[in-house]
């Protein structure tokens, strides 16, 4: 729902093409300004971390989402339904206490994973998925799968049998393939392959970067084959890591792509496919990690995620579709209700942090320093903004 809102004066609605909006009186004192009330999002693809580090950044995501699958590449790695099952329970007491975040917990997959861990998973009730990592792909991906037809074949039968989806890093890791063609390749050589064998097999891939995987998803069966999609891939090209010197908190993997790419990405997302979700991957890494003479890969995004995917959509004119990107698909494709709760958006510029300081250290967000132009609130907040909208409609 959009809604163009001013205050004081109560509000006159009208419909157009299914979106609702309120045009407003105007006066010498105030501006009408758009507002957007969704079903609250949730993230499908999230790094919480763990220690300190969980603890500093777990609120920023329980904020705004309502859930979240949790990626399990910790060290060591989130490998058994066991492990995810503790993981759960310190990301449970990282929240705030009034919070009703609720972590969907994944396996990390490894050559050596059983059949049986995927059933002990499954009826744990708090797993909801198992990661790809190909080894050596990305940050603390060391332990991940070496020979994925070879060694992976039982357990991704099971996974059918279960219901249970994969997510899916896709690179290559082959040093001989260039960083800005591993996602090409991991299509043509393991995804391809791994859909003709086990065309019933639940896949996600995530973060996709490359008007390649917009086709590939495309080409699949929907309810079978989907795609998570990040804020950065969304905004960002591959210029973004170099404008003005090198930009460490630019760098992520899969990296950033052309200009072309991100284009295509955003015409898939915004066209109101059923296939393509919110995936942030937000992953925090302290200051000194990412400013030295090798830095970590990861953007911490989650206190502006919601906000930067609403101006995407705004500038493609398919604010009507966002609903569904954030809200509805990641749920419909995962067999979950979607939630009940809302979120309202409005059209107000605030100013992102130019940092996130804590005992450790500090964390810079996406877009440090930079001011945005749709703020969001959830809970008491949106609560009170919906009833000064009722009250003024009902005095109009």
């Amino acid at each position: 729902m959009i809604n163009s809102l001013v205050f004081p004066r109560p509000s006159e609605a009208f419909k157009f093409a299914s979106t609702r909006f309120d045009g407003s009186r105007k006066s010498k004192y105030s501006k009408p300004r758009m507002e957007l009330t969704l079903t609250q999002p949730d993230d499908w693809h999230l790094h919480l971390r763990d220690g300190d580090l969980l603890q500093a950044v777990a609120p920023h995501s329980a904020k705004h989402f309502g859930r979240a699958i949790i990626m399990p590449n910790l060290k060591p790695p989130i490998t058994t339904t066991a492990a995810a099952v503790a993981y759960r329970e310190s990301i449970l007491k990282a929240l705030p206490a009034n919070s009703n975040f609720t972590p969907l917990m994944t396996l990390y997959l490894t050559d050596t994973t059983s059949p049986n861990e995927i059933k002990l998973a499954r009826r744990s009730g708090v797993v909801f998925a198992v990661k790809l990592y190909p080894a050596g792909a990305t940050t603390n991906s060391q332990d991940g799968v070496t020979d994925l037809f070879g060694k992976c074949l039982p357990v991704l039968e099971e996974m059918v049998e279960e219901n249970m989806p994969l997510l899916v890093h896709g690179e290559v890791t082959d040093p001989d393939v260039d960083v800005f063609d591993r996602e090409k390749v991991f299509i043509d050589t393991v995804l391809q392959p791994l859909i003709q064998r086990l065309p019933r097999l639940k896949v996600v891939m995530e973060h996709i970067t490359t008007m390649d995987a917009v086709r590939f998803v495309e080409s699949g069966e929907e309810g079978f084959l989907a795609a998570t999609v990040t804020p950065q891939h969304l905004i960002l090209n591959r210029n973004a890591l170099f404008q003005g010197g090198l930009q460490p908190h630019n760098y992520c993997l899969p990296v950033l792509k052309r200009e072309t790419h991100r284009q295509a990405i955003v015409s898939a997302v915004t066209s109101g496919s059923k296939r393509f979700f919110l995936g942030t991957d937000s992953a925090p890494h302290e200051k000194q990690r990412k400013e030295c003479s090798c830095g970590c890969a990861g953007i911490f995004n989650a206190p502006v995620a919601i906000s930067l995917y609403a101006k995407v959509f705004e500038e493609a004119g398919a604010l009507d579709k966002l609903e569904a990107f954030t809200s509805f698909n990641g749920p419909d494709f995962y067999g979950l209700p979607r939630n009940t709760s809302k979120i309202k958006l409005t059209k107000a510029s605030w100013k992102v942090p130019d940092s996130l300081s804590f005992s450790f250290g500090n964390i810079f967000p996406m877009f440090a320093g930079e001011t945005l132009e749709w703020q969001p609130c959830v809970g008491e907040k949106a609560e009170m903004l919906n009833e000064v909208q009722e009250v003024g409609a009902n005095k109009g």
